[in-house]
Order: structure tokens, then sequence, then C-alpha cells
């Protein structure tokens, strides 16, 4: 079990594309299905996915879409 101390409030460092992104890799889309439901190309996508992962400093996409699941931000 990782420590969540001081996770919710990093969301506050992400731009509002970015928490779209990561809302969308909480639901398990992948780069190109994050690409066609946002308007953006795949490449913008995958900035995104970078930035979110470094700014709340998890290790990859995988951790990124149980950080959002976990903290609500994306919910079913």
């Amino acid at each position: 079990q990782h420590s969540t101390v001081n996770m919710p409030e990093r969301i506050e460092d992400l731009s509002d594309r970015e928490v779209e992104v990561l809302t969308r890799l909480g639901e398990g889309l992948n780069n190109k299905e994050i690409a066609e439901a946002l308007f953006i190309t795949e490449g913008t996508v995958k900035n995104h996915v970078s930035n979110v992962i470094q700014k709340l400093g998890l290790r990859d996409r995988t951790q990124a879409a149980i950080y959002a699941v976990r903290h609500g931000i994306t919910t079913f």
C-alpha cells in the first residue's frame, strides 16, 4: 500500500485538459480513443499523459488510471 498522503491536492496542478485525459485514462481508454473523444491528436494525448504522470508523481498510465478512480476523478 503506497502512501496517498498529499495526493488529492496535486490534482490542482493539472490543467483542465489534463484532468479530462486523466478521467479517460480511468475509464480504460487508450491514446487513440482519448484523442477521438477530445478531438485532439494522439501526440497531444501522449504529451498530456506524460504531464499527468509526472505532475502526480506516478510510475505509469496504469497508476494514473487507478489514481483517477480512487480519487473520484473518474466515476462510473
